[in-house]
């Protein structure tokens, strides 16, 4: 079903056009992303799909009255409203008409004559189909679900809104607009603000959602987990391609390829053309030359295509260092927490190391272990022969605002520094003509991250230390700094939240996990990814061990010791198998009542009504404190 389309859309400012002529359409369960250099007009596009900016010429079209919503980046809450509250408010249709049913059965348990009967019996059934499908009757067991997806404690859900960060109320709006699940949704770079769980989390969210939605993001990993088509918007146009954000890549290229071929076979031709034309002045030829030269003025020329305009970026040659670059053995750091402990690896010359983990990991104390800038509380580093340390700051502090870019990558002391010699080293990292005598302060994120990579290179860094260096480049620039990290002779330590980057470039990752726990792994993102997969089954694997081989032992002692630090319990003691085994009888007696609110007999008893709607509500409480009641059997038994 087609939900979405729009023709002719055209959309400029005072600059100049942004595009003009783009046509779109969206059908249900299509997963498109949006991708294209910085400041094309991709935001802008999604809010005229939205309806919330107006076109200059043409017009965007919802389809079967579809619902469409584009996920703000400014939330805006109810001072006062919990965090549950406020993410509830996502499902209020729903609510309100669960509510209504209520009162429509009480109404049929009540009713002293048969009058209005069948209206109200009406009434019930269309709330109640509606409720069944929406999966409507366990909305709380919902929005706690994504809420926990997005990385919310529980202790979190009685909260006070603007008792939150910026970052976590950009969350709740994520929230709430899955929970809100309209027909199409606009996604602004959703997994901004996301951990790396959290960011899993919310790939297969929404690769199972049956949604139309249209993506924007620089997360490439994302792209190539959740969309199945790609648009690319550059020069004001749209160009289609079916798939990932890798197939993409692959048949971006191949049409590039082709259409080069196709233009200069027509080049060829015309000036094979030409050339006949000027050499020929006389004669029966000579009519034949106006004749081609007559076509050729007809001739539909194919313009030249055009490429990423792509910073080959090359970070050089480097001196030689030695065959190890760093020996860590048994690190350990702990500041307020523990960040690290019993860490060990070794970096040999030409080896890229990626280091990842969530916000308060310890990802920079490590690397400033590493560099020799802090020391560890415990173990110890051993820096390799020649190693020579250069650092990109994510925050970029060591750029000054007031100084051209010329003269932030000048190397001090070095007689062989000129000024071609910096112009052609910014160019090689896509900055060239006015932007080198430009203050640093003025340029956009993009070219000061430009800036500093060049700096590395002017100052002739063997062991780059790498923190964050995509966060604001775009997908292009993000895979020219990878070639050239590929290409580099020395060696590399990269920070980054970046997974395909660590995919790409990485011969060992280490994962801080954020709780104090570290992993060291020999290969890149997706062998951590096997890893995890392994380990999450084999955990699985144990606790089903676990729980169906549970015995107990002479004098009530259980075949498993109880751990050394128990919380105190909540419910009284029972078998976990007891408790399993009243679960599945309370999900079974929910189902008997969901199918008897379904049958239009019910409702000729309006006491009935009344009761089974009770015993439904009782129930969905009994199976919630089971389950609690299960967990904690699960840890304390």
């Amino acid at each position: 079903m087609l939900l979405l389309s729009c023709s002719r859309l055209s959309r400029g400012f005072n600059q100049g056009p942004l595009f003009r002529g783009l046509e779109i359409e969206l059908w249900a369960h299509e997963k498109i992303g949006l991708v294209g250099p910085n400041g094309v007009g991709k935001t802008t596009l999604l809010r005229l799909l939205a309806g919330l900016e107006q076109p200059d010429d043409g017009e965007v079209r919802w389809h079967a009255g579809a619902r469409v919503a584009l996920l703000s980046q400014q939330p805006q809450f109810v001072v006062g409203r919990s965090l549950f509250a406020e993410a509830l408010t996502a499902l209020e249709p729903l609510v309100r008409a669960h509510e209504e049913l209520v009162r429509t059965g009480e109404a049929l348990a009540n009713l002293t004559n048969n009058a209005p009967r069948s209206s109200l019996i009406e009434r019930f059934e269309r709330l109640n189909e509606l409720l069944r499908h929406h999966n409507a009757y366990n909305v709380d067991h919902r929005v706690e679900q994504v809420l926990e997806g997005l990385g919310f404690a529980p202790s979190d859900r009685d909260r006070a809104v603007e008792t939150f960060s910026g970052g976590q109320l950009n969350r709740l709006m994520l929230a709430k607009l899955l929970l809100a699940a309209p027909d199409v949704m606009l996604l602004d770079e959703p997994s901004n603000h996301l951990d790396f769980k959290a960011t899993r989390w919310l790939e297969g969210y929404l690769a199972e959602q049956p949604e139309g939605m249209i993506v924007v993001s620089h997360d490439r990993y994302f792209l190539d987990r959740v969309v199945t088509g790609i648009l690319e918007l550059r020069a004001g146009r749209l160009s289609s391609y079916p798939g990932n954000y890798q197939t993409y890549v692959r048949l971006r290229q191949e049409r590039h390829e082709q259409q080069v071929k196709v233009w200069e076979a027509q080049q060829d031709y015309i000036a094979k053309q030409e050339d006949y034309i000027r050499r020929v002045h006389y004669g029966q030829s000579y009519k034949q030359a106006q004749s081609r030269k007559k076509a050729l003025e007809h001739l539909e020329i194919v313009e030249r295509p055009l490429n990423f305009d792509t910073p080959h970026m090359h970070f050089g040659t480097v001196r030689r260092l030695g065959d190890m670059v760093l020996q860590v053995e048994n690190l350990a750091k702990t500041y307020d927490r523990l960040l690290f402990s019993d860490l060990s690896f070794s970096l040999e010359r030409g080896k890229r190391l990626g280091i990842m983990g969530p916000n308060g990991s310890g990802k920079t104390t490590l690397l400033r272990i590493l560099m020799g800038q802090e020391s560890p509380d415990e173990g110890s580093v051993q820096q390799g022969h020649l190693v020579e340390f250069g650092y990109y700051d994510q925050h970029l502090r060591v750029l000054a605002d007031d100084i051209p870019a010329i003269r932030a990558i000048w190397p001090k002391n070095d007689p062989g520094a000129s000024e071609q010699k910096m112009r052609d080293l910014l160019a090689r990292f896509g900055l060239t003509g006015d932007q080198v005598n430009q203050n640093v302060g003025v340029l956009s994120g993009g070219e000061r991250s430009r800036v500093a990579l060049a700096r590395l290179v002017a100052t002739g860094f063997n062991v780059l230390v790498l923190d964050e260096p995509t966060n604001h480049l775009d997908l292009w620039a993000c895979e020219a700094l990878e070639e050239a990290l590929l290409e580099f002779e020395g060696s590399a330590i990269v920070v980054s939240h970046d997974r395909y980057l660590l995919n790409r470039i990485v011969d060992l990752l280490i994962v801080l996990e954020g709780d104090g726990r570290s992993q060291v792994i020999y290969g890149n993102y997706d062998t951590y990814e096997l890893m995890r997969a392994q380990q999450q089954a084999a955990q699985a694997l144990t606790r089903s061990t676990r729980i169906s081989s549970r015995t107990e032992l002479p004098g009530g002692a259980e075949g498993n010791p109880p751990p050394k630090e128990k919380r105190r319990r909540r419910f009284p003691y029972r078998k976990v198998e007891a408790l399993e085994a009243d679960i599945a009888t309370a999900e079974g007696h929910l189902r008997e009542l969901e199918q008897l609110l379904a049958s239009a007999q019910l409702y000729q008893d309006g006491e009935k009504v009344k009761k089974t709607i009770g015993e439904f509500e009782h129930t969905k409480g009994l199976i919630k404190a089971l389950y609690e009641h299960w967990e904690e059997a699960l840890d304390l038994n």
